[in-house]
């Protein structure tokens, strides 16, 4: 008998014939029939997920991973419809492909018998198409009657602080409103963002989800428009805190506004004067502004030291989550921290040294190799594609598969430094070459802060900021 593995998914638009039980019961059928062993291990479901993209499906992937083991641990992947597999084309037939060519395992719809002659090809792509073509007309036509109903002011989505839905309708929450009408009055009064958030964290508020306020949640409240009684809706999709997107329309709701139009107004100018008062000291995101900004850590709360204007401070407390107050001038922690390296050099022994060694740093990610090979080597059979379908010139893919083999010969060169069994004084000699190949680089003003962070992340694993000290957790 042949071993099968079954994938079940269910979207949030799916009706009770394609519940979770209902397929898995069909699929259980189909491989008594055909002289399948269907083991619980080898069921895999995504439930109230998309299938419009494979990479936003755990364990959809999970299974992708587990079909590339060898041996192959099954012989084929049964689903209840071919629609549950994919509903976009191009993932569909790149993982079919993949599976059925270089792995030898069959993707086997038990309510669509098809065989393998070239008709049954012609038909299953047929299939394809029409699961496709469905997915994107289920969102446009949900997209429209969501613009429909925005017109009309009704509801769209849950509601933000200061509201419930109750028939149909957001009402106030007056515990909730009168909280917003005191954050509109502080900022006009001149209280800062962050300062609000502080204020309201230390007396227990919460949004709706449970979580501490951030000044970028009193950011998001200063910009709604629901609280004066209108509605805004991106028909276009997210729009990424672009509260003034012009994809967006604000329509009159039909609920009964918390904040007069005049403090509305006022609100509005006053954000705009700050941010232009601000604007010279934006960065751009692109760009590391120090070379230990992402290594360091705060011991109170785990949140990441960001710069600001030459100083690091814990970036929760930025927001307004953190109580730590300890901030530590860039260039004094930067010359600790070399200080320290030099130190680790100078050690004939690991003493007072934590050195983790890199697989236990991963413990998270214990497939972390196996998933970048991967990508690569699924970006590499769709550039090949991309040749053989006349998109990409042979230069071209010359050049693309040249990238990636370099990228793969890495991942396998990295694959076999992170030796689990090392000894402690194997970890330490290698820590201590490690740190001696990049001390030049970190010190070196010719060199960038990103080419620094990058040096460094070769054997930091973290660095904890205390109140007056700091401790360092190498790996190697």
């Amino acid at each position: 008998m042949k071993i099968a593995a079954a994938y079940i998914r269910v979207s949030t638009d799916d009706q009770i014939e394609f519940s979770p039980a209902s397929q898995i019961s069909r699929i259980r059928e189909y491989a008594k029939r055909n002289d399948y062993i269907l083991p619980d291990e080898f069921i895999y479901m995504d439930e109230g997920i998309s299938g419009r993209k494979a990479e936003k499906r755990p364990q959809f992937m999970k299974m992708i991973g587990m079909a590339k083991s060898k041996p192959k641990p099954f012989d084929a992947i049964l689903l209840w419809k071919f629609s549950r597999f994919a509903r976009n084309r191009e993932d569909s037939i790149v993982y079919k492909s993949m599976l059925r060519k270089q792995h030898g395992i069959d993707v086997i719809s038990v309510s669509e018998n098809l065989g393998d002659d070239k008709m049954s090809i012609l038909i299953e792509a047929l299939i394809e198409a029409m699961d496709e073509f469905y997915s994107i007309n289920l969102s446009e036509e949900v997209k429209r009657g969501m613009t429909e109903k925005a017109k009309r002011g009704g509801v769209l989505s849950i509601p933000p602080f200061g509201y419930k839905v109750e028939n149909g309708a957001y009402v106030p929450v007056e515990d909730e409103a009168a909280i917003i009408r005191r954050v509109f009055a502080d900022y006009c009064s001149g209280v800062g963002m962050l300062r609000i958030a502080k204020n309201l964290n230390a007396l227990g508020v919460r949004t709706h989800r449970g979580s501490k306020i951030e000044n970028r949640t009193i950011e998001y409240w200063l910009n709604n428009p629901m609280y004066i009684g209108k509605i805004r809706w991106t028909p276009t999709g997210k729009t990424s805190r672009n509260y003034h997107n012009k994809d967006s329309m604000i329509v009159d709701g039909q609920h009964e506004a918390i904040i007069d139009n005049e403090t509305w107004e006022r609100t509005q100018v006053k954000m705009k004067e700050q941010k232009e008062k601000y604007r010279k000291y934006y960065s751009p995101r692109d760009k590391i502004s120090h070379w230990l900004v992402g290594l360091c850590h705060c011991s109170l709360c785990g949140g990441p030291l960001v710069n600001c204007s030459g100083y690091l401070y814990c970036n929760n407390r930025g927001k307004g989550t953190c109580t730590g107050n300890g901030s530590i001038k860039a260039e004094l922690l930067e010359t600790l921290v070399i200080d320290n390296m030099k130190s680790v050099i100078a050690a004939s022994a690991p003493t007072n040294i934590t050195i983790q060694s890199r697989s236990s740093i991963r413990n998270d990610k214990p497939d972390i190799y196996a998933a970048q090979l991967a990508a690569a080597e699924n970006r590499m059979m769709r550039i090949r594609e991309a040749y053989e379908a006349g998109i990409d010139t042979l230069e071209e893919y010359g050049r693309n598969k040249a990238k990636i083999n370099v990228e793969i010969a890495q991942i396998r060169a990295q694959m076999k430094r992170d030796k689990p069994e090392q000894t402690e004084d194997d970890r330490f000699d290698a820590l201590r070459a490690n740190i001696k190949d990049a001390l030049d680089i970190i010190t070196s003003p010719a060199a960038s802060a990103a080419v620094k962070n990058s040096a460094a992340r070769g054997f930091i694993a973290d660095i904890i900021k205390r109140d007056n000290t700091f401790d360092i957790e190498y790996y190697a």
